[in-house]
């Protein structure tokens, strides 16, 4: 993937291609590498998915979002430009398209993520507001989810240094809408950021997505009051995916609200009480130069359609690998004992056939009853 501004042509393409039903990052960065353009991939995807090929939106469709987006302030940025955040682009699987409203530059700063309970104690609250503050001042953006509690507490408290709040539903969904306020003042002073269209409210089902962007957006998350079963921790283990540090308040066995907390330390995160404890944390993790994605992939020769035959059996083998329980790519891949090229064929028609489920972080998982 060559680093570069695209035409107003190609991001309709990849615009076109992002949006289509199944096609999630996964899908969309081995199509990409399969046809090397999104132009190509779209003309492709009725013979991949054969008799269940998802609609795709047409020019008009595109168009009218990308119109949209520009109405209300925002802009699309595709994985490939220069204006995404470099962190970002190098997780695995990328999400093709994000939508930014309000400042792109403090993006391009180094990020760190507060995330917590919604229900938050005051203590808790005046904490995040404290190291949102000082971490502000010591030049970092905060990044979290526009969230009641923690989130709003972190976002207030970094208003004027930098804050970012990414949302499950579109850049103009504003959710919860008591942070109405908050909303108002980052859309303009800070940066509104989302992978959903323009206009789409958010539901249950998105904000796994958020969450993963909220922690690949950053160098470190920072946990402070989380319940054993708090969505909070769906973002620490996204940070530890991505191989980003996780820290972690520690509070009192007797508040269910920091439970969560106490249990990541336990396994591992590191113990902050102070912003120096972050800072020191943060110190030893590798540069961001380091994390760069390669930007030149040049796909190996293959021959996909002598091939074909191979790819459809490979289908049933993978099926019988699969459980209700996700489980990696490349742990899939290795068991079916298929060369990759295969295998990641296989899986391609598989998940744009709406055969398998595919997670935001790319795990794979059967379809119950299937």
């Amino acid at each position: 993937m060559q680093l570069r501004a695209l035409s107003f042509a190609e991001k309709r393409d990849w615009l076109r291609l992002s949006r289509t039903p199944r096609v999630g990052p996964v899908a969309f960065r081995d199509l990409l590498r399969r046809y090397k353009t999104p132009a190509a991939a779209i003309t492709a995807l009725p013979h991949i998915a054969q008799r269940k090929a998802a609609k795709v939106p047409s020019l008009e469709e595109a168009e009218a979002e990308m119109a949209h987006t520009e109405q209300i302030g925002a802009k699309i940025i595709a994985a490939c430009e220069p204006d995404y955040p470099k962190y970002l682009r190098a997780v695995d699987p990328t999400p093709p398209l994000i939508t930014v409203m309000g400042r792109t530059d403090i993006l391009h700063k180094p990020c760190i993520a507060i995330v917590g309970s919604r229900n938050a104690s005051a203590i808790g609250q005046r904490f995040a507001r404290q190291i949102a503050s000082e971490l502000g001042e010591a030049g970092y953006t905060i990044v979290s989810g526009l969230a009641r509690g923690i989130d709003a507490s972190a976002h207030a408290a970094s208003l004027e240094t930098g804050t970012a709040a990414v949302l499950g539903g579109g850049v103009n969904d504003i959710y919860p809408r008591q942070n109405a306020e908050i909303y108002e003042a980052m859309s303009t002073r800070g940066a509104i950021i989302s992978e959903s269209p323009v206009g789409y409210r958010a539901t249950a089902r998105d904000f796994p997505r958020r969450n993963r962007i909220i922690s690949g957006l950053s160098l470190g998350v920072v946990v402070i009051e989380a319940a054993e079963r708090s969505g909070t921790l769906i973002t620490a283990r996204y940070a530890l995916e991505q191989n980003r540090e996780v820290m972690a308040a520690p509070g009192s066995p007797l508040d269910p609200r920091t439970k969560g907390c106490n249990r990541l330390i336990q396994q591992g995160a590191a113990l902050i009480e102070n912003v120096e404890d972050i800072i020191n944390c943060l110190e030893n993790i590798r540069p961001p130069q380091m994390m760069e994605v390669e930007h030149d992939y040049k796909a190996p020769d293959f021959d996909w359609e002598g091939a074909q035959k191979d790819i459809e059996r490979a289908h049933s083998t993978i099926k019988q690998l699969l459980s209700p329980t996700p489980v990696s790519r490349d742990e899939i891949i290795r068991l079916s004992g298929l060369t990759t090229a295969i295998a990641t064929a296989a899986l391609l028609e598989m998940e744009l056939g709406g055969d398998i489920i595919v997670e935001p972080d790319g795990r794979l998982a059967s379809i119950p009853g299937f």
